[in-house]
């Protein structure tokens, strides 16, 4: 059985301080990620790692007509209670990638989720317990071993990826690949000074609205018309095959 990396409860604050920040003061770059998963999405997803539920939000407000959000982390799962309990459109369940329940869920969806997960290959092969078939497999995970930093390790962080190793892992899985490439190419190179050199905390509000307006807009333009060969974070769409299973199409907001 596969385990979620153990991180100390402080570590476990560092990282919700990460998730609600990056959410507050990176505008554009939290609709970038949020808008690459949107059209793959359907009618149900599931999305795990759901931190405060801000994608969740933002699907919702998009369209999206119902999703089920859950966090191992007992403060943001009482946090996603909170927000959405009252919102029949969203069920809130942990969902035990080990011990995944029969659904007949539109997507999977985990948002820096992968990398601290032991056995991320039945993480991911999870999907064929909890989607139906030709649902999508949607994940986003950090790039680059050689983009470790403390801070990784802080929060729990096992491992950073390339195309090749995630591609790996979901054939491992059992799933199709539909969709893979790099994510914001500055990013990278930011973080290797900042975060990885500089031992800065991500979220660091000042300099990353900066950021945020003056370089995040202009990367998302760029890597619409052309995939670059690296960047800070790796994007995958899969699916689970099936006989009837078919790849997912995108879906227009």
């Amino acid at each position: 059985m596969g385990d979620l990396a153990t991180v100390s409860e402080t570590d476990n604050e560092l990282q919700s301080m990460t998730l609600q920040e990056v959410a507050t003061a990176a505008v554009n770059y939290h609709r970038w990620l949020t808008d690459l998963a949107l059209p793959y999405l359907g009618d149900n997803p599931v999305e795990v790692g759901s931190g405060f539920g801000d994608y969740a939000q933002h699907w919702l407000d998009a369209g999206v007509p119902a999703i089920t959000v859950g966090d191992i982390e007992p403060t943001r799962l009482a946090h996603l209670h909170e927000r959405f309990d009252d919102d029949e459109r969203v069920e809130v369940m942990p969902v035990d990638f080990f011990s995944p329940p029969q659904r007949e869920h539109s997507a999977l969806v985990s948002f820096n989720v992968m990398e601290h997960i032991d056995d991320h290959v039945a993480a991911l092969a999870s999907a064929h317990q909890l989607l139906r078939p030709g649902g999508a497999v949607i994940t986003f995970v950090p790039a680059f071993e050689f983009a470790m930093a403390k801070f990784d390790r802080q929060v729990g962080h096992l491992r950073r990826y390339t195309k090749a190793s995630l591609r790996a892992a979901y054939e491992e899985a059992g799933l199709s690949v539909d969709r893979l490439h790099y994510v914001n190419a500055p990013g990278l190179f930011a973080w290797l000074l900042g975060v990885r050199m500089l031992r800065m905390t991500p979220g660091d509000g000042a300099l990353l609205r900066v950021w945020d307006a003056a370089v995040v807009p202009t990367a998302r333009a760029l890597e619409r018309l052309v995939r670059a060969p690296f960047g800070q974070s790796v994007f995958a769409v899969g699916h689970v095959p099936g006989p009837t299973a078919t790849p997912p199409h995108p879906r227009q907001p």
